[in-house]
């Protein structure tokens, strides 16, 4: 890998300590200490194949909330010297450079209400400051992300392919796979009558995607904005949902922990609808109950997919770890389906 020193010098002139930061798989990122802290990120182009959208729509995101929303806080990259947001080394890796944003923290588990409250809150806000922008403006950067119809032919295409062995491991599985399948023609049905607004969503709503102020633990902003493209207000909702609630995450092999916790549960909505109850249409609210099990669906089927073709896209520590994923989300989504109406 190219030397982060060496790629500094095309955005900062002085002379600055970097040592590897965080714990993110997708990037490489450092810290940048100087006059002011500073984060470099290799961006992975093996994911995100056109790294200039990513930075062409947060560009035209921060222009937009500098204009009608100045005193929102939306990280955006530091121009290098040649005044542009991203810099490609001789391997052609794209690098960037952040302000660090003082005094705050982010977690990896929704202990609380509060805390689920606040981080809801807190994506509620960014697409509450976002609505009224032209979306036509924003591209995807990551085509059909959440396209539950594209995710469940994927599914279908590997369970048909799988080999004999694969498929017995995973009937179960399978078979719950596709007993959920009226999910989908729900999505579509959504779509078709125009009942969702296309909206710029974030599309990644964990709650380790909030900054929390290190001493309030209020929201202070969003982050990891690769995905701020245009989505429906189900996809920031639904993902919430299938993060929040449970109190174990999708890599947890006993089921019977796999839980759903209606409190925090109230918590997200109130805190999400705290900033979005009066941009959301009434056809949209109607939906509010569907956003997480579709969320949670579309995980499932990824998962499954993935283990049936042979575990080629999501990193694994051992053979059948995607089956365990893919498990545990079917279980949740069945826990959703008997508690959210």
């Amino acid at each position: 890998m190219i030397s982060p020193r060496e790629v500094i010098r095309h955005f900062l002139t002085e002379e600055v300590t970097i040592t590897p930061f965080g714990s993110g798989h997708i990037h490489k990122t450092f810290k940048v200490a100087g006059r002011k802290n500073f984060v470099l990120q290799r961006v992975n182009n093996n994911v995100f194949k056109q790294p200039e959208i990513i930075a062409q729509n947060n560009r035209l995101a921060y222009e937009y909330l500098k204009e009608k929303h100045p005193g929102f806080l939306f990280p955006t990259t530091l121009s290098g010297i040649d005044g542009k947001d991203l810099y490609y080394d001789a391997q052609g890796f794209p690098w960037r450079v952040f302000e660090m944003i003082e005094n705050t923290f982010t977690m990896d588990e929704v202990a609380s209400e509060a805390d689920a409250f606040e981080a809801a809150k807190g994506f509620g806000s960014l697409a509450r400051n976002l609505h009224g922008i032209e979306v036509e403006g924003f591209k995807p950067t990551l085509p059909r992300f959440h396209d539950l119809s594209w995710r469940y032919e994927q599914f279908t295409e590997a369970w048909q392919q799988a080999a004999e062995s694969t498929k017995q491991a995973a009937r179960a599985e399978i078979e719950q796979a596709h007993s959920f399948q009226f999910l989908v023609t729900e999505y579509q049905q959504l779509i078709q009558r125009g009942s969702l607004v296309l909206r710029v969503t974030h599309n990644d709503t964990k709650i380790n995607n909030i900054l929390f102020d290190s001493l309030s633990r209020k929201a202070v902003c969003a982050i990891d904005l690769d995905t701020l493209m245009p989505g429906y207000f189900i996809y920031d909702l639904g993902d919430m949902v299938r993060t929040f609630v449970s109190p174990v995450s999708e890599e947890e092999k006993d089921l019977s922990k796999v839980r759903f916790r209606e409190s925090i549960y109230r918590a997200l909505l109130d805190g999400y609808l705290s900033e979005m109850d009066f941009v959301l249409t009434d056809e949209e609210k109607q939906s509010i109950p569907f956003a997480g099990k579709m969320m949670t669906y579309i995980m499932a089927l990824r998962f499954l997919a993935d283990y049936l073709n042979g575990n080629i896209y999501y990193h694994i520590t051992y053979p059948e770890q995607n089956l365990v994923r893919a498990a545990n989300q079917l279980k949740l989504l069945q826990l959703l389906q008997q508690s959210v109406a």
